[in-house]
């Protein structure tokens, strides 16, 4: 069974354009790259929990804020690991000075047997439809896809 993951992508609407909320991932991996590395707020959650309240506990542990709804389905989406990442989305506003994410630890680095601790994301950023399809995670650019068809805004290339 394939892991499941479930994430939050808010948008908001500015002098006729439509910007994404997107966090960049944190730990020593993703430190040193920014196009391709960036994020909805998402994570992993067990077959028996809901999606939805999944994505809303994800978006608050890696942003700071509480997510308030209306949310919309965008859909499943299978990410090249093998994941399947349901999304929804949702219209809001977000300070960014206010961002901040919750912790992980790993070993690092690698064999040291000392042990780090990381953000999940290490900042945020809004960005409108062409600077969010170049920071997203290639996995991701469909359900940004989903949002922006949804939202009937021009296709980009």
């Amino acid at each position: 069974m394939p892991q499941r993951s479930a994430g939050l992508l808010m948008f908001r609407r500015r002098n006729g354009t439509t910007e994404v909320l997107l966090v960049h991932m944190g730990g020593p991996f993703w430190a040193k790259k920014d196009d391709g590395a960036w994020s909805m707020p998402k994570g992993l959650h067990e077959a028996s929990e809901d999606a939805l309240a999944a994505a809303r506990r994800e978006f608050e542990e890696e942003t700071g804020c509480v997510p308030k709804g209306p949310f919309v389905a965008l859909g499943t989406f299978r990410q090249p690991s093998g994941k399947q990442l349901s999304a929804w989305a949702m219209e809001g506003e977000f300070d960014l000075s206010t961002f901040k994410s919750n912790m992980f630890t790993m070993e690092w680095p690698p064999k040291s047997g000392r042990m780090a601790a990381f953000p999940e994301a290490d900042r945020a950023g809004w960005f409108d439809q062409e600077q969010a399809l170049v920071k997203v995670t290639k996995g991701q650019r469909s359900i940004l896809k989903a949002l922006f068809e949804r939202l009937e805004l021009p296709r980009q290339a």
